[in-house]
């Protein structure tokens, strides 16, 4: 639906009014929108709502494999860094729950995915001002206020009526959605070369892993495409359970290694107020350069979990066994076809460093290709006072607006304008508060505006 859509119109049911101006609408409810309507909640002087079109909270459940954990620590969850005393802490939810002591023995500051995915379930239950199966559809001025326009969805997603809201400020976390590189996307959808008797052989991304996993394993062999923390846990996880059967899974990147996240501690002072006033002030070609320079920082593979695998192919090659399984580093996937004949998928395989090409034949793809912004066309009525980049993205001032107003705010979409604090749960916080400092014009969560012992840039003439 366009943001210029009429959710009435596909609705037997009249729109709903809701007159009261809020202070802040907030439009997503993933880990940044939950963070903020978390921080919001305790403030007598914010009045706040926010939207999503899920029934419920539920963070990549695609990829909740058994045993794998956060890569930051617990102080990274939805409050704590700007208000250590929240009853919507991590340390709180363990408490409730009866397993703060387990946890204080386990001595790991690594929450289990599943975990966290819990808690932040734990903390939505609580707060009155999530709405739930409401799309947004546009965002209007009218008047002195924004006016918000949603969509009122059932269990099955069809529009069952409308809702316009009218706030003073409104904060943008629509987070990102599953990115499939072209030669793979152009096979999602009908058998193709399958033969007639036959479903097609599965390609998926790794958001969908575990709801068709069982298709993968009796696939007889699978190939993971992707270089980060994703194609690692599901590498790992199919070579476990299936490897010794016979299943074979290969492992493809165009990375020219098999990379770690980088984790020392001078490095994750780039994840700082000093680091992000000197990514937003350079040009925004050099911030694109950047980022595809820093993604070792936030992409790469925990140095824990390669080691895993290391040891997995050790044990499964134990007594000269062959291990059913190739790694394949800088091999760029530049065609993708099914095979006529056996409807199984054929990737045409390039090494750019020896000019070699290759055809690599398998059951099954699983893409761990990341995931890219969401559409922000829900603004487009807002037509020139949204600043846009040479781009077209969205055009993130310092303090986290877009418009000439500075009343419509992003969270986690500002990659681009910010650099590697924009995705990193543990600085959610900080922009939160940030967030909430402008709407008050005070700040109920103290902003720690240095935090580095190094400086970024060169230091002001003394």
């Amino acid at each position: 639906m366009s943001a210029r859509a009429t959710p009435e119109a596909e609705s037997p049911e009249p729109a709903v009014h809701d007159e009261e101006i809020h202070d802040l609408i907030g439009i997503g409810i993933g880990p940044f929108g939950l963070g903020l309507a978390a921080l919001a909640d305790p403030l007598p002087d914010v009045d706040a709502v926010f939207l999503d079109q899920a029934d419920r909270f539920s963070w990549h459940p695609g990829l909740m494999i058994e045993g794998t954990t956060l890569q930051v620590p617990f102080l990274a969850d939805l409050v704590t860094m700007a208000d250590p005393t929240s009853p919507y802490s991590f340390l709180a939810f363990l408490k409730q729950t009866g397993r703060l002591y387990p946890f204080y023995i386990r001595e790991s500051f690594y929450p289990l995915r599943s975990e966290y995915d819990e808690y932040c379930r734990w903390v939505a239950a609580q707060l009155d001002c999530l709405r739930w199966r409401r799309r947004v559809v546009a965002v209007e001025e009218e008047g002195d206020h924004l006016l918000v326009t949603a969509a009122v969805l059932d269990a099955t997603g069809a529009v069952i009526g409308c809702e316009h809201l009218r706030g003073r400020h409104v904060a943008l976390a629509v987070g990102t959605e599953p990115h499939l590189p072209p030669p793979l996307a152009e096979l999602i959808g009908p058998a193709g070369g399958a033969p007639a008797d036959e479903a097609p052989a599965p390609v998926l991304h790794s958001a969908d892993y575990l709801r068709r996993k069982d298709e993968l394993l009796a696939a007889g062999s699978v190939t993971v495409v992707g270089s980060g923390q994703s194609a690692a846990e599901i590498y790992r996880d199919l070579l476990q359970e299936g490897g010794a059967d016979g299943l074979r899974v290969d492992w493809v990147t165009r990375s020219p290694r098999f990379f770690p996240m980088e984790y020392t501690k001078l490095t994750l002072e780039m994840t700082s107020p000093e680091y992000t006033d000197l990514h937003r002030s350079l040009p925004e070609g050099t911030r694109d350069r950047l980022a595809r320079e820093q993604r070792a920082l936030h992409k790469g593979i925990s140095a824990d979990l390669i080691d895993e695998i290391h040891e997995l192919l050790y044990r499964l090659s134990a007594g000269g066994r062959e291990v059913p399984s190739s790694l394949l580093t800088g091999a760029a996937v530049r065609a993708a076809r099914r095979d006529s004949g056996s409807g199984r998928i054929v990737l045409d395989l390039e090494h750019p460093l020896t000019g070699s090409v290759a055809e690599h034949r398998t059951g099954a793809v699983v893409a761990a290709t990341g995931y890219r912004p969401r559409s922000t066309e829900l603004l487009a009525p807002l037509g020139d006072r949204i600043r846009h980049d040479d781009a077209g993205r969205l055009d993130v001032t310092r303090d986290y607006t877009v418009d000439r107003e500075e009343r419509i705010h992003v969270l986690g979409g500002e990659e681009h304008t910010h650099g590697v604090t924009a995705p990193d749960l543990g600085f959610g916080t900080l922009r939160a508060s940030v967030i909430l400092a402008a709407l008050t014009g005070r700040e109920p969560y103290p902003i720690e505006r240095r935090i580095a012992f190094q400086t970024f840039g060169l230091p002001a003439a003394r």
